[in-house]
């Protein structure tokens, strides 16, 4: 089992393992590599029913993690995950939120411990690939941070992984993103700022996982608890296979010396 060829990617939130890895879990799992989804939070500070949110009057955290728990567990079976692991930590809320400072948070674990976790779960399973967010968290959110900062912490631990890569969107990627999205009526929510993404000439590794497409679209749609705040599922099912067709990193950690600079497979090298 040691030898098997396994990924692992390491998630803050239920939900979040769909749109920068869904179709690369699928992809993988259908080629025969082996598949970790990590999840650290129990995501408590997401909408409850009726869009109620966090910090309004009738919103039950509790009821919220019960419901995004069994949400994950449904999107994973629809991605092929064949490992799912749930770490438990609280979900730490946005930055800013009051619930930034609850002792249980998962930003505010020390690092030693939730690192040491994910060590374990690498002893076990061995991942040669290792998949998180970028030192922001992609976006600055804290328990992104924080899942960044552990997966870190346990590759140097452990020795085990021998590539570890960030989700990267690139800065075209997003321009056409929200492109398409306002010319099919689609209200996003904001406006990106010129620098949100990542620069074009950082992506590493471009992966076509256009034949799973769909799943994740049902992947999305298994989290309906949170449907309101993915604006992918308004999208029409053309501009959603367009958007999802491809799944892009950055490399941040390799040790194989025949994997290229840059790849449409982040296997490249250890097959």
């Amino acid at each position: 089992m040691e030898h098997e060829l396994t990924l692992m990617a390491v998630h803050a939130h239920p939900d979040d393992e769909v749109l920068s890895t869904g179709g690369l879990l699928a992809r993988c799992a259908a080629e025969g590599i082996r598949t970790v989804l990590v999840t650290c939070t129990n995501g408590e500070q997401g909408d409850d029913s009726g869009g109620v949110k966090p910090g309004e009057p009738g919103h039950d955290a509790e009821e919220v993690a019960r419901r995004r728990l069994a949400e994950v567990r449904e999107s994973a079976g629809i991605l092929a995950v064949e490992h799912l692991e749930l770490l438990g930590y609280r979900d730490s809320g946005m930055e800013g939120w009051s619930t930034n400072e609850d002792p249980r948070a998962f930003a505010n674990v020390p690092l030693e411990e939730s690192a040491g976790r994910l060590a374990e779960l690498m002893e076990r399973y061995r991942p040669q690939v290792v998949v998180t967010y970028d030192e922001n968290g992609g976006y600055g959110h804290p328990d992104h941070i924080q899942a960044h900062r552990i997966a870190v912490a346990a590759t140097e631990k452990t020795g085990i992984p021998d590539k570890l890569y960030y989700t990267a969107i690139p800065r075209s990627g997003i321009a056409k993103m929200f492109e398409v999205a306002k010319a099919a009526g689609v209200d996003v929510g904001f406006e990106p700022p010129d620098d949100f993404g990542v620069p074009d000439e950082m992506i590493t590794s471009v992966v076509d996982v256009a034949p799973y497409a769909a799943r994740k679209v049902k992947a999305l749609e298994a989290h309906a608890s949170q449907g309101e705040n993915i604006f992918f599922l308004r999208l029409p099912e053309e501009v959603q296979h367009m958007v999802f067709a491809n799944e892009t990193f950055v490399r941040h950690f390799n040790r194989v010396d025949a994997a290229p600079d840059h790849e449409d497979d982040l296997f490249a090298g250890l097959r």
